[in-house]
């Protein structure tokens, strides 16, 4: 079409031109002239047509578009692969409503880092995947307060600094070999697993990776299905891979806390020395299934379990009614908690204080969330709301969090017990995030006033702008900010009288990506 248009563009300047005797030019130059910007757009958009091997989602999760082809030898799985790099930048600010000494102090730190990640081509349903990341990080607070960190805490190894040893993340955060047979496909080794309560929560600088086993397929009885026995997790801010649902508690060391399952949501009651006295070895098992046979509706369930100590059930349902250009998508899930025996070591509270709970002994519990969407040419109003039950709170260490899409806000962990939640979300998606994404949110969070291990009630404004940048509708730069301003009751008092801490905050981040 550009090429037509400068043509026909150049024949009527050509006829005006000797008609007026204004262009003294002639048709062989005129014609020359057209054929040499012609050529020249050609290049251009040779230009913008670059490959991209790889981008990032809203979420800003890693996502392989190109991977390598099949080869007939295995010398050729090592020398036709492909890599992957990633550049990144993140930033966080953080500012306390009130600090406090020893527990709230405001902060500023940034973090710059890579990745290197190594896609072996398929040799007879053979591949092997690899991925190096590091990340170097400088803050406010000194290294004897780098466990004050809340905004991006998960930059820098809290443990390592607290030692004195504050230099960077470098690890090999992902190292498996997989091998695919019609729909099936094994991996083994250091991976990604994304489930209901597993997840990589790739928002800082490496993601949340896991060993073991893992089965995916793609396709039976118009089901997906994914199936994984995993054996040990790695944090996003920790060096080496550690336990799954056992928290760091060595009398020797005054930082074990931050050596083995450290995470926000940990139950801190599960200590590592705890297990080890009863022979229980923390391994997670899940099953998950997904099914959209049926037009418009769409079908979920996951079994998540470590079996000597809680297991879960979810099942969630989503059904989309279109009228005209106007969508409308009622949403649905259920959560049931088992408890297995980790109420008995751990109590029915994740940081161990069961004041204010029915049954303070036992982990058995249930979570409720409902959902609409209204969705229209890019635009979309989610209306949200969670219930968990007043019994033991809900226990979800691995980054999926119980309530992600339905009122769960950035640095929020509303799933207590007896926690109820209210969420008003309006996003606009202009062409994905090569584009433009704007995502605002305000979420109402009303937690028990008594039980003392608990937060504070609180309301959560969130805004995320995600824009993509690159060659044509390809991006291979992209840039995310969000912001967060959290207003909580201070008033709080628990029929004991213990007042609760007021939860007020705000926090910005600022995220750069490039890949090649």
């Amino acid at each position: 079409m550009k090429k037509l248009f400068k043509i026909g563009l150049g024949l009527c300047l050509f006829f005006e031109g000797s008609y007026a005797n204004i262009e003294k030019e002639s048709t062989d130059e005129i014609m020359m002239k057209i054929q040499q910007e012609s050529q020249e757009n050609d290049a251009e958009e040779e230009v913008e047509s670059v490959e991209i091997k790889h981008s990032l989602l809203p979420t800003m999760q890693h996502i392989y578009d190109i991977k390598p082809d099949e080869v007939d030898s295995l010398d050729s799985m090592l020398s036709e692969g492909m890599f992957y790099g990633r550049l990144r930048f993140n930033s966080f600010g953080f500012k306390w409503g009130e600090e406090e000494e020893g527990s709230k102090k405001d902060h500023f730190i940034a973090a710059i880092g890579a990745s290197l990640f190594y896609k072996s081509p398929v040799y007879n349903g053979l591949s092997f995947s690899a991925g190096l990341f590091t990340a170097q990080a400088a803050g406010s607070l000194g290294d004897e307060e780098s466990h004050l960190y809340k905004g991006g805490r998960d930059t820098l190894s809290r443990y390592s600094a607290l030692h004195g040893d504050p230099e960077g993340i470098t690890s090999l955060a992902e190292a498996y070999v997989e091998y695919s047979y019609d729909k099936f496909s094994f991996k083994g080794g250091r991976q990604i697993f994304e489930s209901f309560l597993t997840r990589s929560n790739d928002t800082k600088m490496i993601p949340n990776t896991f060993e073991g086993l893992t089965v995916t397929i793609d396709d039976m009885l118009g089901t997906y299905f994914e199936i994984g026995y995993l054996t040990k997790q790695k944090l996003r801010d920790h060096q080496t891979f550690h336990h799954l649902l056992a928290y760091g508690d060595d009398p020797e060391d005054p930082y074990g806390i931050y050596r083995e399952n450290d995470d926000s949501v940990m139950h801190r009651g599960l200590t590592l020395p705890a297990l080890q006295e009863r022979g229980i070895k923390d391994r997670l098992v899940i099953v998950e299934a997904k099914n959209r046979q049926i037009a418009n509706l769409s079908l979920g369930a996951n079994f998540t379990a470590v079996p000597e100590l809680i297991a879960s059930t979810m099942l969630q349902a989503s059904y989309r009614v279109d009228l005209g250009t106007l969508s409308i998508v009622p949403g649905i899930r259920y959560m049931r908690q088992f408890d297995n025996g980790a109420g008995e070591i751990g109590g029915a509270n994740l940081k161990g204080n069961t004041e204010g709970y029915k049954e303070p002994a036992t982990l058995d519990s249930a979570l409720l969330g409902a959902r609409v969407d209204f969705v229209d040419n890019g635009y979309k109003l989610r209306l949200g709301y969670s219930k968990v039950a007043d019994k033991g709170d809900i226990v979800a260490p691995w980054r999926g969090f119980p309530t992600a899409a339905f009122t769960r806000a950035m640095g929020q962990y509303n799933w207590n017990a007896n926690t109820e939640s209210y969420m008003a979300q309006l996003e606009y998606d202009y062409n994905g995030f090569t584009d433009l994404k704007i995502v605002s949110q305000y979420v109402i969070q009303d937690f028990d006033d008594n039980k003392a291990g608990v937060q504070a009630d609180s309301n959560v404004f969130v805004l995320n702008l995600m824009k993509g940048f690159g060659y044509g509708g390809d991006s291979n730069i992209y840039l995310k900010t969000r912001y967060a301003y959290v207003t909580g009751k201070e008033d709080i008092v628990t029929d004991s009288g213990y007042q609760k801490p007021d939860p007020s905050y705000s926090e910005i981040r600022f995220e750069l990506n490039y890949l090649f």
